[in-house]
């Protein structure tokens, strides 16, 4: 009989409020599952938005190096430096299309990673000025 006993309450028919106590966990585990995988879709959805704006942008600066050589000067020192300049212009605009967002970040740590002295004390020097701006 007590093995009878031991069973029941193993399999919890014997315990409703332990079956209840179990289904509420269940169903906020679920709830969590749900929530997590809308903040997961929400963030990709900001990130696809944010990439697409920043591979605009790109598209604009290869666009504006198109301008900047057509209508800027061809011949001598201000010729080489049109030249120049729409050439960079061109080469970021080509950058941004294809790294977007994620790359960019991407090469910021890496770059923070090569130089972190200089990286912190351009941090120091920012966040002197942004504190003399905000002082006044």
């Amino acid at each position: 009989m007590a093995n009878t006993t031991t069973r029941k309450e193993e399999t919890g028919t014997m315990n409703p409020s332990g079956d209840k106590l179990q289904k509420a966990q269940q169903s906020g585990t679920e709830a969590a599952n749900k929530a997590k995988d809308a903040l997961s879709s929400a963030g990709s959805a900001v990130g696809q938005a944010a990439d697409a704006g920043v591979a605009a942008v790109g598209s604009g600066m290869k666009s504006l190096a198109g301008v900047v050589r057509d209508r800027g000067p061809q011949e001598g020192m201000l010729g080489q430096a049109t030249t120049s300049v729409a050439r960079n212009l061109e080469s970021g605009g080509r950058y941004l299309e294809q790294e977007g967002v994620s790359g960019m970040a991407e090469d910021f740590t890496n770059l923070i990673r090569q130089h972190p002295i200089p990286a912190v004390l351009v941090g120091i020097g920012l966040g002197f000025l942004i504190a003399q701006l905000t002082r006044s």
